[in-house]
């Protein structure tokens, strides 16, 4: 059997008995399970990688199962929990059904009635795949990445992916929000029509009502024949608003009325044309900020912003570097006809520490001039020191990280070494005794990192 296709369960209880008990009759029934006993080791396990559903006790010392919601849905709100207890009363189930909790089931439970919660919660999660694991995936093929916080996005855009709703993608420069648009475009019922995009900031403000509502001949100077514009050339498809904070507050007029009556009137005209297409659109700015100095109108804010994605920084999913060095060095290479480059191990060490600012743009941008540069078919770690900011070229030191983020620097360092306590360890400056310590006081286990890069391979 395929283990990768089966939906992943993160099965959390301190009772080791019904632990195992629950788990046996999960993985009878076609399940893969996670298997853990306190609400410290579900959220390690979420470092490593993102279940589609998570069945957890309520009582249970240290972090109990209202917590562990919590911060489930801190890291990644997309995920359905079903609540098990011994202790359930009807305060319990308000609580939990007010933190979003999927079900709330009282011990001892019919394990048929458990099967069919945790069969239902999975179709909510758009877990279940239905085609062969690749085809699934077609959508997202531009898009590399194995970190838990980009698959979380990645599951957010696929369930919205099916509707018309709106959606509005942040992210810094550089985050692949152009990308993200696609992926959710060819995820969708429109995937056959065309994809338009259009950058709201680099077009002048004279040109940009023209370029997407089209205009008549003479119209204005230059106007010599009829232009469609962009929202007709995306009908029936998506049309993508890049760095639409920097729309223009007259023509956020014309774009509110375009979407709210769906009839575009194109410069010079007195008849409006009808559009079909779904609107995504993507900016750095916080558009409600936008809104509140009086920058961005209130009405087009809720229309564009029904579904919001939030894309990390690069620097938020480091363990996504090397994949992503990987592939834009094949991809160049193919380009200049030099299949054998590598880049050494140094190099890609160097490449993993450094905080890149620009993003996946920048790092793309470092691996061209190196590819351009080298002299030789492995890419020495010098050559790549000179192409970037030599101040960027460090990692945080755990020391001087603050304890709130030492789970995050302890799970980072391990996926980047694929769960090498001792390679781990020198890279964050400490010796294997405390590392481990390190490790314990965060309930973070080596074997799942390794276990992780075993299946990568």
């Amino acid at each position: 059997m395929n283990r990768s296709r089966e939906p992943n369960i993160l099965l959390v209880d301190d009772d080791r008995g019904l632990l195992q008990l629950i788990a046996m009759r999960l993985s009878a029934s076609g399940y893969a399970v996670t298997a853990v006993e306190s609400g410290e080791a579900a959220l390690a396990s979420l470092e490593v990688t993102r279940p589609q559903l998570v069945v957890t006790d309520l009582r249970m010392e240290g972090i109990d199962g209202l917590a562990l919601v919590d911060a489930i849905h801190r890291k990644a709100p997309g995920i359905p929990v079903v609540i098990l207890t011994a202790h359930g009363t009807i305060p319990d189930a308000v609580s939990a059904t007010r933190r979003g909790v999927f079900s709330f089931l009282t011990k001892p439970f019919d394990p048929k009635v458990l099967l069919e919660t945790v069969a239902e919660a999975l179709q909510l999660s758009s877990a279940q795949p239905t085609e062969a694991q690749g085809d699934v995936n077609a959508w997202r093929a531009d898009i590399v990445t194995c970190a838990p916080s980009m698959e979380d996005v990645l599951a957010r855009a696929r369930r919205v992916a099916g509707s018309d709703a709106s959606v509005c993608i942040y992210g810094a420069s550089g985050t692949g929000k152009e990308l993200l648009a696609r992926a959710i475009h060819r995820a969708g019922p429109r995937a056959e029509a065309p994809f338009v995009a259009v950058n709201c900031a680099a077009i002048p403000e004279g040109l940009l009502e023209s370029e997407l509502f089209g205009h008549k001949r003479g119209a204005f100077t230059g106007a010599v024949q009829d232009r469609r514009g962009l929202f007709e050339a995306a009908y029936g498809g998506t049309l993508f608003l890049d760095e639409v904070g920097d729309m223009p507050l007259a023509l956020q007029v014309k774009l509110l009325r375009a979407t709210e009556e769906r009839v575009v009137r194109p410069v010079g005209s007195n008849v409006d044309q009808p559009i079909n297409v779904r609107i995504i659109c993507a900016t750095h700015q916080r558009l409600e900020e936008l809104v509140a100095q009086g920058e961005f109108r209130e009405d087009l804010y809720y229309r564009l912003n029904v579904v919001q994605l939030e894309l990390p920084s690069l620097a938020e999913r480091r363990e996504d570097i090397p994949l992503l060095a990987e592939h834009f060095l094949a991809r160049l290479a193919e380009r200049y006809g030099r299949p054998h480059l590598a880049l050494s191990p140094e190099a890609m060490r160097i490449l993993v520490a450094a905080p890149w600012p620009g993003n996946i743009r920048q790092l793309l941008n470092v691996i061209e001039q190196a590819v351009a540069l080298a002299s030789t078919e492995v890419i020495p770690a010098s050559l790549v020191r000179q192409v970037q900011d030599a101040d960027d070229a460090a990692l945080v030191p755990l020391e001087a990280a603050r304890r709130a983020f030492e789970r995050d620097y302890l799970a980072r360092v391990l996926k980047i070494t694929g769960g090498n306590v001792t390679h781990a360890a020198r890279l964050s400056g400490r010796n294997r005794t405390e590392f481990y310590r390190l490790l314990a006081r965060n309930s973070l286990d080596p074997s799942m990192f390794k276990q992780r890069a075993a299946q990568a391979h």
